[in-house]
């Protein structure tokens, strides 16, 4: 008896909560379809207030560049008024600022004008000027009252053009004096305000009066009508009668809209409208919808009660754990949801001494917050409260958890904890465990950070090669552009030949242009991938640096600049490398010679800081020019970095010059410092390290004997080269210099003549190494192989576009004797020709 009376208590339990919660779902939708209604027109008013304010801020951003315009042109003539000697001279000027605004506001977008000595002034003078009484002019009197101020009119029909216009005006100059500008609204460029309007919504600009400056907005009235409609919204936003968020008007199509408006500084009105079909369109079939969800709800509920019921009868308390969980988890805990308690089946000795064996599961959850590290309490609070393991059982979650810092004792620990759920051992019941995670977690956030750090360094690579592509299609662009264009211009002036000498020489310059990139990008690409080789040898530093000086000294005399030269070095004969030392002193002075001035000084000091066996020596490079911004200095050694002030725009280059000369001076075990300031000038100082050698040549030595010049007369050369204009510049001036030229097509064709050939019968071959059939390293590698006697001696030298260091080995390997790169330089390779062939007779 007692039984059933109790099962009966819990029935009536059920079904008490199952109505309660019908009752409260109900209520809750009464209430919030009220709520939902006052949130929407609520948040209507925010954003319609907030659009309007964009849009006020965004016309104020334009009328500022109006005003910034204005205030300079005014600045200007109150700094030039005294040096002007009559109109003339106040006209020209107004011409030429008028062609400035018109460069960056647009054609036809403003009108210059103004009272100068008590005269009209224009850009665009009016036959009526002389007859026009500005002192009536409101854009006049508005200009005088501002005190030095900017003056807006209001919108007014222009007399010249006969458009609508606004008027911006300042004082100037001396009293009485006025400059200003005329602005159509038509071509303000509110269009490009970029407004994301609701659907329906309208927006409209007025100005301090009233008058419609700009509308966008689906009305298709008459322009009378809708500054009348537009007059009454003004009226009522003046009476206050549009603050409140549910107060509304009636458009001319009879709608009802929210208004929402936004004053500019200057008396202008931005307003907004919203239809309150686009802002409560969706509420009626949401209380369509909840109606249906009630009605829904109490089906559901009937049978749900049914389901409880029928369920509660075969529940049934089950004290199984699973036993392999205890050997994995150091606490266990069995949570009943739905009472809200706990089962402690296994705990930690803290946990043990905080909480009994069974309690309250927020008394639980309070203690575990006592040992979580206090950054991810309110998130292990959120994620393990009985509210979301509720949740979670309803979605059907059987496994849930997350890692979190533990403390123990005095340090903190990783641990894994899980929700588990089942519903075959109780439908309102979960397992919490907890596991120590620290190992496998660290672990973890080691592979993780290097995998952030991977994906950084692969969005840098992404980086570098996209600034690498588009710096590289400009600056190759450029000299190939002219290039191009001048070959046409020469075809054109056929005629002319000193037309053609100047379009030939230009063609030179712009492809000596070109091939100084490509150098500077090889340089690069040779120093990044740590192939650049320094050629150690004996040289005097003061030799090879005056060197590169008088080169710079000729061309900057010649461009009206002073070059100042200083040395003051004890022991000149070092050993290094003089073709680097020279690439860095060329591009520090060239950089100096671009970024200076007729006038301005370029200074070169050398001095020798250190005079013991390994010496050192400052080289300072000094400028009066431009000189560069403080901010970008942090990245004047980053390949491609330029400064981007409009004094250097026009300056050319790479942008590699200064990467490189640092990844040279870092090679060599130096140093380089930089000063500079915007307009001061630079100072570059490098201090390089030398051994120094002994001067061991005599005083009264016999100056050497000058060299007999060097003929390609008679001489044979077998070239293979598969493009056809190559083969034919290659063949033409080596003919020019007495060469007897035989040609081969591909390194097959190469390979064959120079097999049926007598022995000794070339004294050289020319092999470029990509071709058809077979590439130059090939060939060269098959003639070395062959059974005749000058197979092995005859000087093969690679002629070819490739000219990275993997390149240059190769052919190495394939038993070249030496490498040039394309374009040929036919004095390198006369003499790179007459030194194999010394080493051959020799």
């Amino acid at each position: 008896m007692k039984r059933a009376r109790q099962r009966w208590e819990r029935r009536l339990r059920i079904m008490r909560i199952n109505l309660i919660g019908f009752l409260i779902l109900a209520v809750v939708g009464c209430a919030g379809f009220r709520m939902v209604r006052t949130v929407l027109l609520q948040n209507a008013q925010e954003l319609g207030s907030s659009l309007a304010g964009t849009s006020a801020s965004e016309a104020r951003n334009k009328l500022t560049v109006y005003e910034t315009l204005l205030s300079f042109g005014a600045e200007m003539v109150s700094s030039r008024l005294e040096s002007w000697t009559g109109a003339e001279d106040v006209s020209a000027w107004m011409g030429r600022y008028f062609q400035q605004l018109e460069a960056i506001l647009g054609e036809g977008n403003a009108d210059l004008y103004g009272v100068i000595g008590g005269e009209i002034v224009a850009a665009n003078p009016w036959e009526g000027d002389r007859t026009y009484d500005y002192t009536q002019a409101e854009w006049y009197q508005r200009a005088l009252e501002s005190d030095g101020g900017v003056a807006f009119t209001n919108v007014y029909q222009d007399a010249i053009y006969g458009r609508p216009v606004i008027t911006i005006s300042r004082t100037c100059g001396q009293e009485g004096d006025v400059l200003a500008m005329d602005v159509f609204p038509e071509n303000f460029g509110f269009q490009d305000t970029g407004l994301s309007l609701p659907e329906g919504a309208s927006f409209f600009l007025c100005d301090q009066m009233g008058t419609l400056i700009y509308q966008e907005s689906g009305l298709t009235h008459s322009g009378e009508e809708i500054q009348a409609y537009l007059d009454r919204l003004l009226s009522a936003i003046r009476r206050g009668e549009m603050d409140h968020y549910d107060t509304s008007a009636q458009d001319l199509d009879g709608k009802e809209r929210g208004i929402y408006y936004a004053e500019l500084p200057n008396g202008w009105v931005s307003i907004i409208t919203i239809p309150y079909e686009s802002i409560l369109g969706g509420l009626h079939q949401i209380s369509a919808g909840f109606l249906l969800l009630l009605g829904i709800s109490l089906l559901l509920l009937a049978l749900l009660t049914w389901r409880d019921l029928r369920a509660s009868r075969q529940m049934e308390r089950t004290n199984e754990t699973v036993r392999v969980l205890s050997n994995s988890y150091y606490a266990l805990y069995r949570v009943d949801f739905g009472k809200g308690t706990y089962e402690m089946i296994k705990g930690s000795d803290y946990m043990r001494s905080r909480v009994g064996p069974t309690g309250r599961y927020e008394d639980l959850l309070e203690c575990m917050m006592e040992v979580i590290e206090a950054d991810a309490c309110q998130e292990y609070r959120e994620s393990f409260s009985l509210e979301n393991i509720r949740r979670l059982v309803s979605g059907r979650v059987r496994d849930f958890g997350g890692d979190f810092l533990r403390r123990f004792g005095e340090e903190y620990r990783w641990v894994s904890v899980r929700v588990l759920y089942d519903e075959s051992l109780a439908p309102e019941e979960a397992v919490l465990c907890f596991r120590e995670v620290d190992q496998e977690k660290s672990r973890q956030l080691q592979e993780r950070r290097l995998l952030e750090s991977s994906l950084e360094a692969a969005r840098q690579s992404a980086q570098s090669k996209q600034a690498f592509f588009s710096n590289m299609s400009h600056d190759m662009r450029t000299p190939l552009n002219a290039i191009i264009g001048l070959t046409e211009l020469a075809e054109k002036a056929a005629e002319d030949p000193d037309k053609v000498r100047e379009y030939l020489r230009r063609v030179e310059l712009s492809s000596r242009q070109l091939l100084e990139l490509i150098n500077d990008i090889l340089d690069m690409s040779r120093m990044e991938h740590g192939t650049v080789e320094m050629n150690l040898r004996e040289f005097d530093l003061k030799t090879c640096i005056g060197d590169c000086a008088e080169a710079i000294r000729f061309q900057a005399e010649q461009a009206g600049k002073t070059f100042r030269l200083c040395f003051d070095v004890e022991r000149s004969t070092v050993l290094g490398d003089p073709f680097r030392v020279s690439q860095i002193m060329n591009n520090l002075l060239s950089n100096a010679l671009k970024f200076t001035a007729p006038g301005d000084t370029i200074s070169l000091e050398v001095t020798q800081i250190e005079h013991q066996e390994y010496a050192k020596y400052k080289i300072v490079v000094a400028d009066t020019g431009i000189g560069m911004a403080q901010d970008f200095l942090p990245r004047l050694f980053e390949p491609y970095a330029r400064e981007s002030r409009f004094e250097a725009r026009q300056v050319k280059g790479t942008g590699l010059g200064m990467a490189i000369v640092k990844s040279l001076v870092e090679q060599m075990n130096g140093h380089i410092h930089v000063e500079s300031a915007q307009g001061e000038g630079s100072t570059f100082t490098v201090i390089l390290p030398f051994e120094t050698v002994e001067d061991s040549r005599p005083a009264s030595a016999p100056a050497p004997a000058p060299a007999q010049s060097w003929s390609l007369e008679g001489r044979r050369v077998l070239l293979a080269e598969d493009n056809e204009i190559n083969m034919e510049i290659a063949t033409e001036l080596l003919t020019m210099r007495g060469v007897q030229v035989t040609q081969a097509w591909n390194g097959r064709e190469a390979v064959e003549r120079f097999q049926a050939s007598e022995p000794n019968a070339f004294d050289v071959i020319l092999m470029d190494m990509q071709m058809p059939e077979m590439d130059g390293c090939e060939a060269a590698e098959r003639i070395r192989a062959l059974p005749r006697p000058d197979a092995g001696t005859v000087p093969i030298i690679a002629v070819t576009a490739n000219a990275f260091a993997e390149d240059i080995a190769a052919t190495t390997k394939a038993g070249m004797d030496a490498h040039i790169s394309k374009p040929i330089d036919f004095r390198i390779l006369c003499q790179t020709m007459e030194k194999l062939l010394e080493e051959r007779r020799s």
